[in-house]
């Protein structure tokens, strides 16, 4: 009996130790709560990709990818501009966001299976629908991918392009070499010099790397699309709030652009008596404090960056260097993917 006492007096001792060192512990405070606390969001991007996210001659970033950072700004501070942006490359970017270094990595990273489950990370929507493809020198006279049998390549490290690039020579019986690089400007540079034949990216990259030729237009981008390449933010795993606001912010950019919602009509149209623009401006119910936010986050968002199709077009579209037609990244209504659900 003594003994059993004495075995009962040590486990109560241990739990009472363990109540006080877990008490101890700091609480974690969420993603949203330490933001506030620094004061502002840190956010991954490339280390410079015209269109999507790159800084201008003043340090300033722009881009399709950027937008989406301000647009959380905005949301959670009433201000765009409180965003630290993180240059990073490919092969160190979901370390930064794993590692906590970053809040949100919102540079032009394929969503695949893989990386949805073997990273600790979530992809919280697609902000661009992608696909690989091949740049060539017009010199060369090469008209399809598949006349690129025995053709060296130039590629990035730590990105889908390898693999796709095996799949598809191999699937078509094809000879090729890989040449590989660090950096995306080390890949352009090598392909620019002559030391590949062919520089392959994801087509967005491919018209994006080809305004930093010296003579871009003595360079084709070949019609063949070899992958699917699902563009989007990325958070971390076990934070569900944080998670919900930043796939919010990406939905409400391209909800506000099928309302026809605007950076010049949003106090107009805020007025609305209609019960759905009710719900997405706050004036009818609690969405907005439901994630965490205020009632006229949407409000926010579309001042700062306007909607889904201001974005594109100023970054990569029709009002852009690029010039890329909007394609699969149209809004479902207008022929293309881009549907988000409803905000109610």
């Amino acid at each position: 009996m003594k003994r059993v006492s004495l075995a009962l007096i040590l486990a109560a001792f241990a739990i009472q130790a363990a109540q006080a060192q877990s008490q101890d512990k700091p609480k974690d405070r969420g993603t949203l709560q330490s933001i506030k606390d620094r004061g502002s969001l840190s956010c991954g991007v490339s280390q410079g990709l015209p269109g999507f996210s790159a800084p201008d001659d003043k340090g300033n970033w722009a881009g399709l990818d950027v937008d989406v950072c301000r647009a959380l700004a905005a949301a959670i501070f009433n201000d765009p501009t409180k965003v630290k942006f993180v240059p990073l490359s490919a092969k160190d970017r979901f370390t930064a966001l794993q590692s906590g270094e970053i809040d949100v990595l919102s540079r032009n990273s394929t969503w695949t299976l893989s990386r949805d489950t073997s990273l600790g990370l979530n992809y919280t929507g697609i902000s661009y629908y992608d696909g690989q493809g091949f740049m060539i020198r017009k010199s060369l006279k090469v008209n399809s991918a598949l006349e690129l049998n025995s053709a060296s390549i130039c590629v990035q490290t730590g990105t889908t392009n390898e693999q796709n690039v095996s799949d598809y020579f191999k699937g078509n019986n094809m000879k090729y070499e890989l040449i590989a690089f660090g950096t995306a400007d080390e890949t352009v540079k090598a392909y620019e010099s002559g030391r590949c034949d062919v520089f392959t990216s994801d087509v967005s990259q491919l018209y994006a790397e080809r305004l930093k030729l010296a003579a871009p237009n003595d360079h084709a981008v070949l019609p063949e699309v070899i992958s699917k390449e699902p563009l989007g933010p990325v958070v971390r795993h076990g934070d569900d709030q944080w998670f919900d606001i930043v796939r919010w912010t990406l939905f409400a950019m391209i909800n506000a652009e099928e309302y026809a919602i605007t950076q010049k009509n949003v106090d107009e149209m805020a007025k609305s008596s209609k019960p759905e623009l009710k719900r997405i401006f706050g004036t009818d119910g609690n969405l907005g404090e439901q994630l965490g936010l205020t009632k006229d986050w949407v409000t926010r968002i579309i001042k700062a960056t306007g909607n889904y199709g201001e974005s594109f077009d100023r970054n990569v579209g029709a009002g852009s260097k690029l010039g890329i037609a909007r394609g699969l990244n149209k809004l479902w209504n207008q022929g293309g993917l881009q549907y988000a659900p409803p905000i109610r």
